[in-house]
């Protein structure tokens, strides 16, 4: 069990000790959760701190089911399985999707503020977050990712189920876990302090790493 996101984001960066200091090397954090996870990475490794914002597209009469998802960078990916199966009409996918994005649009200005969006081509990206149970939202963010031409992805979290790893394993380059459960119920439970943040604790954490890893 982790104390917060801050004891965890250390312990999970000293397994990403090989990707310290390389100027091509990118963290990425889900937010909200994953971002002081990603910040204390950020900080140990000497590399910048994004946020990557994912949107899960649900079907329209089952939200909860996936059929894609929106994310950072004008990204849209579809499972082609979900959306043939359902014989989802294009004109239901373009209104759901365009939900998403309004809503994708107004939680990157939320968190990010003024600042520029890193350039994610070519970069070895660790895509981070506090946890990862059913692994549908580190999937569709992989996904996503690999629309974006990025050298490497690195999936990184404290801790995730056995199930989801061995899954994202076929989608990421490489999955870093402290640890890897067979049981798992909800991600709150391996966190004595598992308080929610808000759009300004994210902005915050951004603001705070940027002006670290810049007087580095």
């Amino acid at each position: 069990m982790f104390q917060n996101r801050t004891e965890a984001g250390r312990k999970l960066a000293s397994k990403l000790s090989s990707y310290c200091g390389w100027p091509d090397v990118l963290v990425l954090a889900l937010p909200r959760g994953g971002v002081p996870v990603g910040a204390e990475i950020a900080r140990a490794l000497h590399v910048p701190l994004d946020v990557f914002v994912v949107r899960k597209l649900g079907v329209p009469w089952n939200p909860e089911l996936a059929m894609g998802a929106v994310a950072t960078g004008g990204v849209r990916v579809l499972d082609e399985d979900i959306v043939q199966s359902l014989a989802i009409p294009p004109e239901e996918i373009a209104k759901v999707a365009a939900g998403e994005e309004i809503e994708l649009e107004r939680r990157e200005r939320a968190y990010r503020g003024g600042r520029v969006r890193h350039t994610i081509a070519g970069k070895k990206v660790i895509l981070v977050d506090d946890g990862i149970a059913t692994g549908s939202t580190m999937r569709a963010g992989v996904a996503a990712l690999r629309k974006l031409q990025p050298a490497r992805v690195v999936v990184a979290a404290p801790v995730a189920s056995h199930a989801s790893c061995t899954m994202l394993r076929r989608v990421a380059d490489e999955v870093v876990c402290v640890i890897e459960a067979e049981d798992f119920f909800a991600i709150g439970e391996w966190y004595e302090d598992f308080t929610q943040l808000t759009d300004d604790d994210v902005q915050n954490l951004l603001e705070n790493t940027s002006g670290v890893i810049s007087a580095a």
